[in-house]
């Protein structure tokens, strides 16, 4: 039966039943008429200059259609992947920008740089052709370190670029830092490394290229977060192709991550082949071939240092970050350790001076880029871990430093000394919960029982802040974003009042059918099943920005809120001229126009109706039909945060650290739909988790081979090493979102990855550790006991 479902309930996701059915439709499902298969060929080698490459050999086997190489798109002027967003060194001067050829031409910068393409009739015969290429490589010394990129006489990745630095970054007030140094009765330091990731989102990258001779339409299918960005950024840079003559279709999408967010070469490769061979070109990217091309994550080396009162309160931070960005400037890339970083340093804490600066480096190894989370893991990961130093040092109950510096609730908004405001909060709020929720009364009982296993046990907590919405445009703009970061929204309501959204966010496991579909039916009282929401085709959708940064419902269910109001106010002026009432006595509300104080009142569907068959209609002053657009640009960020509490269990004897409990309180502002976010915040901490336990990209250091390849050697978190996951909302209200909501698809990834690392520290301090670099795996926890152990009883 037909019902509205408003805001605030939990029906089952919209989108699941064709999932669970497999009637998913994604780009590896679809066929187009007479479609051919590509495969590349991408370089061993983490450096090196490209000789000669014969594809004589390739070019005759079986079914191969056509082999092309960096050369012959140089020829055909197809440009480089650019850069969105630019950032500007200390000095003013830009950052260094070298051009990123979607197929290698003169040198290869890491492993998996693309060498050659092939099409052919199947994907096995491609595949089989790509073997039969011959390259001459000139093998170079490589460097992968971020450390030893900076290094006097390292290898240069560029040139022109002989000490690898892209950008030398900074925020904030060095002088004021100095001298809260100089007042400080204590100084707390750290030196720790933010481990690189690879994504491996469930569905592999895809991608589709399609050309129609008699219209000169191009047409690209791919996976993507945000498929008018890459229309944007492929048809004006790369490819040179009219917006009108580009369409791109992101479908069904199996998970994203931000590995999806950015515009490939693969995109761009297959979208020209299929213009030259008149013919759609489909690409498939295999597992092992997506951990050496597609986007890596974090990637940090951090040296900080905390000045604290005698009390314990904080009087300046001090952060000196190296950041990698591999062979080549992703999409975002250089935008992620430094905008979506240093502004968050404060934290939920009054923090009165913050500097810090960042240099940027080019490194032989995988672009890396933004990851869930996306800069704010990062300064979470550097100020908790911090200021569980300073707490050790200086005696202080964990609990009880971050209390003493706590942004309270009355102080907001609170403008930190690093560009952001925050508009509201309840730090203090969501500690007390978590603190409950976590039993950090019995914490004590349980670690005795542990040790009487011979086992250690820690309880580590993090607090954390982030920012939301990657918006307003002008702020980003000022911060280097070369686009506009709004959203828009069309409500179309067809004449039996059912609607159809088209919504520039696009989804990708989010439940956005179902928290879209949910805010229309609360709004226009529409029922819920008679709700359709389209995306991720710019053919059919209006210009939108996509999915990442936690914005889909900040930013784009706000501008989905302001066309459903523009909705109901020409529903209103329909029904004040049928009605014979003022339009300020209409009233909307559960479905129906209503004359304030009377019974007079006309459904949603008769207005819909009479907006189609307009016989009874103000046609003098309103145009027929009923669908409106809006775009939302917001005034400011938002502010999520929390607090979480995760509890480690060590078995000296083996190093395994096993997560015993976990809980998270957030506040995440209105909540949509509880399941969905519940969801979403297990699934980040579970990601964070994977961070901080298991997870690590690691390259030799001489050859520049990734040496975490495969699934063999790259370990992801599983469902049987997580307990159940306790999460509870303490929300606030933005104040300056239309619905008030602030996002949460990235707090379990910012909060956990401290919480757990400060557990892992807390269970081993007895052995005098202070710190342990992440992944905590069971290798580097055993040698840490071993030669912990050694040195004390060697005192």
């Amino acid at each position: 039966m037909s019902k509205v479902v408003g805001i605030g309930a939990s029906p089952k996701r919209k989108e699941d039943l064709r999932f669970v059915t497999g009637r998913g439709n994604y780009v590896a499902d679809i066929k187009r008429p007479g479609m051919l298969f590509g495969a590349f060929l991408r370089s061993p080698h983490a450096h090196a200059r490209l000789g000669a490459i014969d594809v004589t050999a390739a070019g005759a086997m079986p079914g191969v259609v056509a082999v092309y190489t960096g050369e012959d798109l140089k020829a055909d002027n197809v440009g480089g992947l650019p850069v969105g967003w630019g950032i500007h060194g200390k000095d003013g001067n830009p950052m260094k920008e070298p051009p990123h050829p979607p197929i290698a031409h003169g040198k290869v910068r890491h492993v998996g740089d693309a060498v050659a393409f092939v099409v052919a009739e199947t994907v096995e015969q491609a595949r089989s052709a790509v073997e039969a290429i011959d390259v001459q490589y000139e093998i170079l010394p490589a460097v992968v370190s971020v450390v030893e990129a900076l290094q006097a006489g390292a290898p240069a990745v560029y040139d022109d670029i002989p000490d690898n630095l892209c950008c030398d970054w900074e925020l904030g007030d060095a002088a004021a830092v100095e001298a809260a140094f100089i007042d400080a009765a204590h100084v707390a330091s750290i030196e720790l490394v933010n481990n690189r990731l690879i994504g491996n989102p469930m569905e592999p990258r895809a991608a589709i290229g399609e050309y129609d001779f008699a219209t000169g339409q191009h047409t690209l299918w791919t996976t993507s977060q945000f498929p008018h960005v890459v229309r944007f950024l492929m048809g004006e840079f790369v490819l040179h192709i009219p917006q009108h003559k580009l369409r791109v279709v992101a479908p069904d999408v199996g998970g994203g991550f931000g590995v999806k967010q950015f515009h490939y070469a693969e995109e761009a490769v297959v979208t020209w082949a299929a213009a030259k061979l008149g013919l759609p070109v489909k690409w498939v990217c295999e597992r092992s071939e997506g951990f050496v091309s597609d986007a890596h994550g974090r990637d940090h080396f951090t040296e900080a240092d905390l000045a604290l009162d005698e009390s314990g309160k904080f009087l300046g931070l001090r952060v000196r970050t190296l950041a990698n960005m591999g062979g080549y400037l992703s999409t975002f890339g250089p935008n992620i350790p430094t905008n979506l970083y240093a502004p968050l340093l404060s934290g939920v804490y009054r923090m009165p001076a913050i500097h810090c600066s960042v240099k940027v480096v080019f490194t032989n190894t995988v672009p890396v880029d933004a990851y869930r989370g996306a800069g704010r893991p990062e300064a979470t990961f550097v100020l908790e871990r911090l200021v569980d130093v300073a707490a050790i040092e200086m005696g202080i109950d964990k609990r009880a430093i971050r209390r003493r510096n706590m942004i309270p609730t009355e102080a907001y908004p609170y403008q930190t000394p690093v560009i952001v405001e925050y508009d509201s909060g309840d730090p203090m709020g969501c500690l007390d919960r978590a603190e409950k929720l976590a039993d950090v009364e019995g914490f004590e009982q349980r670690r005795l029982e542990s040790a009487h296993r011979g086992k250690y046990r820690g309880l580590g907590l993090s607090t954390y802040v982030e920012a939301c919405g990657l918006a307003p445009s002008r702020l980003a703009g000022s911060l280097g974003a070369r686009g506009g970061l709004y959203e828009s929204a069309t409500v179309r309501v067809h004449p039996t009042g059912a609607v159809t959204v088209l919504i520039g966010t696009h989804n990708h496991g989010q439940g956005h059918e179902t928290t879209f579909a949910q805010i229309v039916s609360d709004r226009l009282g529409v029922p819920f099943e008679d709700i359709d929401i389209v995306c991720g085709d710019t053919a059919k959708v209006q210009f939108g920005m996509g999915t990442y940064g936690s914005r889909s419902l900040v930013v784009g269910g706000a501008a989905l809120s302001k066309a459903a109001d523009k909705v109901i106010l020409k529903g209103r002026k329909i029904a004040a001229h049928q009605l014979e009432a003022d339009l300020g006595d209409i009233v909307f509300e559960a479905g129906e126009f209503s004359v304030a104080g009377t019974d007079r009142k006309k459904k949603f569907t008769e207005i819909a109706g009479a907006a189609y068959v307009p016989f009874d209609y103000p046609l003098e002053t309103l145009e027929p039909g009923l669908e409106e657009q809006s775009y939302y640009d917001p005034v400011n960020f938002t502010y999520p945060g929390g607090a979480h509490f995760a509890e480690v269990e060590i078995d000296p004897d083996t190093g395994t650290v096993t997560l015993e409990r976990y809980t998270a309180v957030d506040d995440v502002g209105t909540i949509i739909n509880p399941m969905i976010v519940e969801g979403q915040l297990q699934g980040g901490i579970a990601q964070g988790v994977g961070q901080a336990l298991f997870e690590h990209g690691v390259y030799d250091e001489s050859s520049g081979q990734l040496l975490s390849g495969s699934f063999m050697d790259y370990c992801m978190p599983r469902a049987d090493n997580f307990p159940a996951i306790v999460v509870a909302p303490h929300s606030t209200t933005c104040t300056h979102t239309p619905m008030g909501v602030k996002g949460c698809g990235e707090c379990g990834t910012i909060g956990s990855p401290a919480a757990v690392i400060n557990a892992v520290v807390d269970a081993l301090q007895p052995l005098g550790i202070t710190h342990v670099d992440m992944p905590a795996t069971p290798n580097r926890i055993w040698n840490i006991i071993r030669n912990s152990r050694a040195a004390l009883a060697a005192e």
